[in-house]
């Protein structure tokens, strides 16, 4: 029963010697915060508040070379990779990147610092300040713009060293990390950023990077939310990436936000919507009220040209058309489409009044001309037909009569003109009839020449004056009303079933991420 006690104090000597020699060889102590892993019980195992922790931790420095990688020259080091993500608090399309919070937890062996299990001592936990003294990876991310270590109130990592010499490293990072985007579908688009790890200086010969956990290796917390984007979920990828300096072992994982439209659709789709619908109020106006509908055209015109400079100056200076450029655009074209009817609709009426005006000027002329004629046609006659009866002749008597004169009506008209009759003698040769008898037609009289005639003018019928290619001005706005609303309304089904069915992407062996 005494063999076990004594055994253990000779052990604690042998420790205990080895402190002493490692101080000996130090510069100074090492301070170091120790938490040393207990049994689950909570009771202290036999003789172990025996043992000198800080003589282990010295122990591990002797002959320790921290610029050597642990099985130099042999087999490569397999470093375990896993991830959890506290928070995402930005994505930007501006400066494509994201930036995210996490632990970041690294995973490999060094023989060199294994030490003898004893009940309840299984495991060493150490401070930062222990970090420096041992040989660590040269772990960096490939993709990252910035990053930080956390040091509120003391450094945010800590080492965990066990008795097999399998070591544990945790850190708590923020990176912002470049993230290139394609933004042709925003703002329906999802975007796939990425974290990319590698070793700086060691190839695949001296280290080899894993995801520790499998698929379980990268985890986000359910409490991760955007203002923009939903956390669909992430992937993980072992790469090979060859350089010129060699090839080197890679980690990735992906992780997929999914756009939120909310304020897309509040403060542009539906704002645009309207100012397109407002334009459409002046097809119903008075076509003669020009300050109203020039007013509310130009209006609507200048709005969507600040919306869409709004909606791009918060967005990189792309080449290629965004998905919201389409709809801003024919929403554009919609306004100034209206602006442009009042437009043809004024040039329209006045073209027509141009022409009303020209008619009724060449009526106007044509009846001159009638009236002229005419007169002069009624003044030869009556100057051929007036009978000379000298001086001295008996009293007169007018008849009315009717000639018919082909030579002067072309088509046969009747003239209405006078003769003059003697009431009591009949002069010799002349009226040999009796005084209430019808005197007979006189002789026809020479036709006086004939006015020079005027060549046929094409009048536009009163039934077509109104009208200018088979349409009058008002029928535009009746048509604009009608036309308008089908276009636009058509417009947005075929946007919304098109633009939703492209974007509908999604990646292959994603791991989703339950918020439940």
């Amino acid at each position: 029963m005494m063999v076990s006690p004594r055994i253990e104090d000779t052990f604690v000597k042998v420790i205990f010697g080895w402190g002493i020699l490692a101080a000996m060889f130090t510069s100074g102590p090492v301070k170091v915060n120790v938490f040393v892993g207990a049994n689950s019980n909570n009771e202290p195992a036999a003789g172990f508040g025996d043992v000198n922790i800080s003589a282990i931790l010295n122990s591990f420095q002797m002959g320790y070379d921290k610029r050597v990688r642990p099985n130099y020259g042999g087999q490569a080091v397999t470093v375990g990779v896993t991830m959890f993500v506290l928070s995402i608090s930005e994505l930007s399309e501006v400066g494509m990147d994201f930036t995210l919070d996490m632990y970041f937890r690294q995973f490999w062996q060094d023989p060199r610092l294994s030490f003898e299990r004893r009940p309840g001592l299984d495991k060493l936990v150490v401070g930062a300040e222990y970090i420096k003294l041992i040989w660590v990876p040269d772990t960096f991310f490939v993709n990252e713009k910035t990053a930080y270590f956390h040091d509120a109130t003391t450094d945010n990592q800590f080492v965990r060293i066990f008795h097999t010499g399998d070591i544990l490293r945790s850190i708590r990072l923020t990176i912002t990390a470049s993230c290139p985007m394609d933004l042709q579908y925003f703002p329906m688009d999802s975007q796939l950023c990425y974290i990319e790890i590698e070793s700086f200086g060691y190839t695949m010969s001296d280290i080899r990077y894993k995801w520790n956990d499998g698929l379980n290796s990268v985890q986000v917390s359910g409490d991760v939310s955007l203002p923009q984007f939903k956390v669909l979920g992430h992937r993980q990828k072992t790469i090979e990436a060859s350089l010129s300096t060699g090839n080197y072992s890679r980690l990735a994982c992906e992780i997929q936000f999914v756009r939120s439209m909310g304020y897309y659709l509040i403060q542009i789709y539906i704002p645009s919507s309207l100012i397109v619908v407002i334009s459409w109020v002046s097809f119903w106006l008075n076509r003669g009220a020009t300050p109203a509908r020039v007013g509310l055209g130009v209006t609507t015109v200048l709005t969507m040209t600040t919306l869409i400079s709004s909606t791009n100056s918060a967005l990189p200076k792309i080449s290629y058309v965004k998905s919201i450029d389409v709809y801003l655009a024919a929403c554009f074209f919609m306004v100034f489409a209206s602006l442009l009817e009042y437009a043809s609709v004024g040039y329209m009426a006045k073209r027509i009044q141009m022409r009303k005006n020209r008619f009724l000027a060449i009526q106007k002329m044509a009846e001159q001309k009638k009236n002229e004629a005419l007169h002069a046609s009624n003044a030869n006659i009556n100057d051929a037909t007036n009978l000379d009866l000298g001086p001295g002749l008996p009293k007169q008597t007018t008849v009315h009569f009717k000639v018919h004169d082909p030579s002067r009506h072309c088509k046969g008209g009747s003239r209405e003109n006078t003769i003059t009759k003697y009431n009591n003698a009949h002069p010799v040769g002349r009226f040999p009839r009796r005084f209430d008898e019808e005197a007979p037609p006189p002789p026809p009289a020479p036709c006086p020449p004939a006015p020079k005639m005027v060549q046929p003018i094409s009048v536009v019928t009163p039934k077509d004056i109104n009208k200018m290619f088979g349409i009058t001005a008002s029928d535009i706005d009746k048509y604009s009303r009608v036309i308008f609303p089908i276009t636009f309304v058509c417009f947005q089904l075929m946007y919304w079933i098109i633009y939703q069915h492209l974007s509908d992407i999604l990646v292959e062996d994603l791991v989703f991420l339950q918020k439940e």
